[in-house]
């Protein structure tokens, strides 16, 4: 089963700094009949002005994940941690028991990034966060892991969930495969270009919700930039 929401039917709101579109209800749009798919509860396609941004705000017993697209978002918390993720690079932060934290654009453009949020297994804890690189030629035609809350996934960023976030770029006419298995939940979105996941079109930025499909075969109709969230 995929179900294609397309980018131009998303919720979303324009606050003038922050255009934002919302794949499931957020904020001001809502929509019972899609409050998240599994545990993934956020996917928000936001683009922030030059020189704005979240002030300071809080957060408990969630996985929050941005995906920097174009741009950059600079990072501060009250545990002190402070740190900038440029494009194509991660952020993961596990609020836990409880954190405050900021997010601005303090480039000269704009950013535009996806930030999601997965329901953690467990609630409370340490809160935490992190951010690496990750190069978008070691994702070439192939999905790698950014984050996750899986074992054998060392390289990526940690999250307190059983959830996978991965990412591929692939060229046109290339296909790469991701193995999904059964019951789990997926999401995916073309941050780039058009493809074809098992044979349905995705448009840049459409979203497809996934389940009972053992092996997604996503197939480049243009060079794309892919994310997708692989969740319980």
């Amino acid at each position: 089963m995929i179900d294609r929401r397309p980018f131009a039917a998303l919720g979303g709101a324009d606050h003038g700094w922050l255009k934002a579109r919302h794949h499931f209800s957020f904020a001001s749009y809502y929509d019972p009949k899609n409050m998240g798919w599994g545990p993934i509860r956020v996917w928000n396609d936001d683009e922030i002005a030059p020189n704005s941004g979240f002030p300071p705000h809080p957060h408990s017993d969630m996985e929050i994940i941005t995906y920097v697209r174009e741009g950059a978002i600079t990072h501060k918390d009250s545990l002190g941690n402070e740190g900038r993720t440029g494009a194509g690079d991660v952020q993961v932060m596990s609020a836990g028991s409880g954190i405050r934290h900021a997010e601005y654009n303090v480039e000269a453009e704009p950013t535009r990034l996806f930030q999601i949020w997965i329901e953690p297994s467990s609630r409370g804890g340490e809160p935490s966060w992190g951010a690496r690189p990750f190069p978008k030629d070691d994702r070439a035609g192939k999905f790698v892991v950014l984050a996750s809350g899986r074992s054998g996934d060392e390289d990526a960023l940690p999250i307190r969930t059983d959830a996978r976030v991965v990412g591929a770029t692939i060229k046109a006419g290339e296909t790469a495969e991701y193995e999904l298995g059964a019951g789990r939940h997926g999401y995916l979105v073309p941050a780039v270009g058009a493809v074809e996941v098992n044979g349905v079109r995705l448009d840049a930025r459409d979203g497809a919700a996934i389940q009972d499909e053992a092996v997604l075969k996503v197939h480049a109709l243009e060079d794309a930039e892919v994310v997708l969230v692989d969740a319980a």
